[in-house]
């Protein structure tokens, strides 16, 4: 992250062990980057729920990136968080990233609940979501993205394959 935050994809790309694409260092990835840094700076133990890369098939292909927003707080509740480079949109990447999603924090034992917050205006989000058993339970105003329906689905529902 912090390579990708300096804008160095070739070092980001050796670290990681993939090759990263420019959507790896747009001005919302970076903000993203130095966000997730700032958190595990204040608490190394978050690192194992931060983003990581959406990879597909042998080659690597990295299309985007989706992880939790942070770890399980003190009721059970992880937020998930995904993102699909404009080139692999509508091929389905964000719905496979959301049931790996699922499916890591369904093993996870403090788990209970997970929670997606989604513009109104994101149609693509919501249309992803759809069918996994997310029910709208509130809104709340992010800072960076505004207003933002909330919903939340049990951890243990198998998500369809």
């Amino acid at each position: 992250m912090s390579a990708l935050l300096d804008g160095d994809l070739p070092e980001a790309g050796r670290v990681a062990g993939v090759s990263l694409t420019e959507y790896f260092v747009t001005d919302r990835a970076r903000w993203l980057w130095r966000f997730r840094l700032d958190q595990m700076a204040a608490d190394p133990g978050r690192a194992r729920w931060m983003a990581r890369q959406a990879i597909v098939g042998d080659n690597g292909l990295v299309v985007g990136h989706a992880g939790f927003h942070g770890p399980p707080d003190e009721i059970g509740m992880v937020e998930i968080g995904y993102s699909v480079a404009p080139d692999f949109r509508r091929q389905g990447y964000a719905r496979s990233a959301l049931i790996e999603l699922l499916r890591r924090a369904a093993a996870e034992a403090t788990v209970t609940t997970v929670r997606a917050t989604i513009s109104p205006d994101n149609v693509a989000s919501l249309a992803t979501i759809s069918g996994f058993g997310f029910v709208e339970v509130g809104e709340q105003w992010d800072e960076e993205d505004g207003r933002e329906l909330v919903f939340e689905v049990p951890a243990r529902r198998v998500p369809p394959a």
